[in-house]
């Protein structure tokens, strides 16, 4: 988490005195992003009867008028069947999925290119998309006609379990972008679909709640049954849907959960498993697809843990050289983690480095930095709603 949390963190004094090491991470992006995504799936649960009791009023409005006009001018004009609707039950009986998205167009290869285009290596890549929300019409078109090289969305359109198909995902690709599936894999939002059922069933596996976050909980990452219940099953499904690979968030989780939360692990252990949990995915991964994409978010230096740079693909990065919104870096931890960003490049990894600026000075200036490093970049906002001129 930042430094610049608003009000800062129970704590953070006493963790600063005794030397840790202190991690932007991606609280402040989390912060607007899940209490945004929070507020829409509760209000549309709130607004799905409305929605129903309005759909009704307008059938019964419009077979009166058929009615009517069959008074006048003879039979109506037969229709096709209503579509039934009815309320989706969550995992194992529970809350109701919302619909959180507009239902989605079928994406389309970018207009003008010919044929399918190839992705390029990741190795070459010097520009990318991130959007995990704001998707509009609930589709992918706008990310396939962008000038992107990469693209990292989602697993799910809607965050629940709107999950974006095959189909999607492949059009978006033969428009000649990588595409990378974004899930989290040290702590779970209790919107997400595999919450309900975790409270109910294995209650033991949440840790403490996220004290920036209400309503986003950490995990007991190394128990076998987070892998069984949650990961393995986000990576299959990303693997069934065609992404390039996955963009694995929250591995920050090893050194933000609360010690009191983590059975009698201390920070050097909690290192150890989480990437340990990073090479599991890969292997288990790449040995269905090989080549599949393995990209975790922040904490570079878990470099140092025995075969966690072997595992990874690419690294992705926030807050290297702007904190959001538009504040240089210049905090001790800033070179500290362009030190280990650099030397996993040095490793033969792709950098994705996102930064959180809008004003065009630090725009250019932030791309002219990601060119002169050799990091593939964008410049975004902290929302991560919609999309902004590539690098380049």
């Amino acid at each position: 988490m930042s430094q610049r949390n608003p009000g800062g963190r129970p704590g953070e004094a006493a963790r600063a005195a005794a030397g840790r090491r202190r991690w932007p991470g991606p609280g402040r992006r989390r912060r607007w992003l899940v209490t945004g995504r929070r507020w829409l799936v509760a209000g549309r649960r709130r607004r799905r009867w409305l929605v129903a009791g309005l759909a009704g009023v307008t059938v019964l409005a419009v077979a009166a008028g058929w009615a009517l006009v069959a008074g006048r001018s003879g039979p109506a004009p037969t229709s096709a069947p209503a579509e039934a609707t009815g309320t989706a039950t969550g995992p194992g009986g529970g809350r109701a999925a919302p619909s959180a998205s507009p239902t989605p167009r079928p994406s389309r290869p970018a207009t003008g290119t010919p044929g399918a285009a190839r992705p390029p290596a990741p190795r070459t890549i010097t520009n990318w998309a991130y959007q995990l929300q704001g998707y509009s019409g609930g589709g992918l078109d706008a990310l396939t006609r962008g000038r992107y090289q990469l693209a990292v969305v989602d697993l799910a359109r809607d965050a629940h379990t709107g999950y974006f198909t095959r189909a999607e995902i492949g059009a978006l690709r033969r428009s000649g972008k990588r595409v990378l599936a974004y899930f989290e894999i040290g702590s779970i939002e209790d919107f997400r679909p595999e919450y309900p059922v975790l409270r109910r069933d294995a209650p033991d596996l949440l840790a403490n709640e996220w004290p920036d976050w209400p309503g986003e909980y950490f995990v007991h990452y190394w128990d076998g049954r987070w892998w069984e219940r949650v990961v393995r099953p986000r990576v299959d499904r990303a693997l069934r849907a065609g992404f390039d690979g996955v963009y694995l968030d929250t591995p920050l989780a090893y050194e933000e959960i609360s010690l009191d939360a983590a059975q009698g692990r201390d920070r050097a252990r909690l290192a150890v498993e989480m990437a340990a949990l990073v090479v599991r995915i890969s292997r288990y991964a790449k040995a269905r697809r090989p080549g599949f994409l393995i990209v975790p978010q922040n904490s570079p230096e878990l470099r140092r843990q025995r075969g966690y740079t072997a595992a990874i693909d690419g690294i992705a990065m926030e807050e290297l050289f702007y904190l959001a919104m538009d504040e240089p870096c210049t905090r001790d931890w800033c070179a500290e983690n362009l030190a280990h960003t650099r030397a996993l490049r040095d490793a033969g990894k792709f950098v994705l480095a996102v930064d959180y600026a809008v004003r065009a000075d630090h725009v250019r200036a932030v791309c002219a930095r990601y060119r002169a490093e050799r990091f593939a970049g964008t410049v975004t906002v902290r929302e991560l709603d919609r999309l902004t001129a590539p690098c380049g």
